[in-house]
């Protein structure tokens, strides 16, 4: 069993925006990486990369250094081209990648939907890239914001992407669990006719 893998559906079901919460950390990547399709998720270990702009060598040197069930997630310095697109989808399928993150541009938006592989971007570009270096695969960096490191948790959904250090996803879950249960009890108080400023204790607030 990869790592994660017994909690990710829990961790996508309680959301990033309950487990940034949860966590107190800055763990949440810059606002701008969105899904590049409608209903994208992914939670799983890390795999970080650095490309240089408009270079996608560390992309194919990770996807054949990589090991199975993890994100590759990619620090290209937020420039827009097609550092990825289908070719590299069914590459990355094939080597059971669970998803991509990259603070940079995808292509081939369609077939990545088709093909339900989920990719966090900040952009698309359909222009193509080079080959010709490599900054770093497989070693801390900093993406979108974050400093992430191989084995870190990320978690990405509808909401953004953010990242865990290894050390705090049992905390930061537990945190979820409870965040998530006490929610559960103010969505019915509220649906039984209370309101948000009587359940936050505002009700000075109110207007007269």
């Amino acid at each position: 069993m990869t790592p994660y893998q017994d909690i990710a559906e829990e961790l996508l079901q309680h959301g990033t925006s309950t487990l940034c919460e949860a966590s107190g950390l800055p763990c949440a990547l810059d606002f701008a990486l969105r899904p590049v399709w409608p209903g994208a998720a992914v939670a799983g270990p890390a795999y970080p990369v650095r490309c240089a702009p408009g270079d996608n060598l560390g992309i194919h040197i990770a996807l054949d250094a990589m090991p199975p069930g993890h994100v590759m997630v990619v620090d290209a310095y937020g420039y827009i081209a097609g550092y990825w697109g289908e070719v590299l989808t069914v590459g990355a399928q094939a080597r059971q990648v669970l998803g991509l993150v990259i603070d940079g541009g995808c292509r081939d938006i369609a077939a990545l939907e088709r093909r339900q592989f989920p990719v966090f971007a900040r952009g698309v570009g359909m222009r193509g890239t080079v080959k010709h270096h490599c900054p770093s695969a497989g070693e801390p960096i900093v993406v979108a914001g974050v400093m992430i490191a191989p084995g870190d948790l990320i978690v990405a959904d509808a909401d953004g992407v953010l990242s865990l250090p290894q050390a705090h996803v049992q905390r930061t879950l537990d945190g979820a669990r409870k965040r998530t249960e006490k929610e559960a009890g103010t969505m019915r108080r509220l649906q039984s006719g209370e309101t948000t400023l009587e359940l936050l204790g505002l009700t000075a607030h109110r207007k007269r």
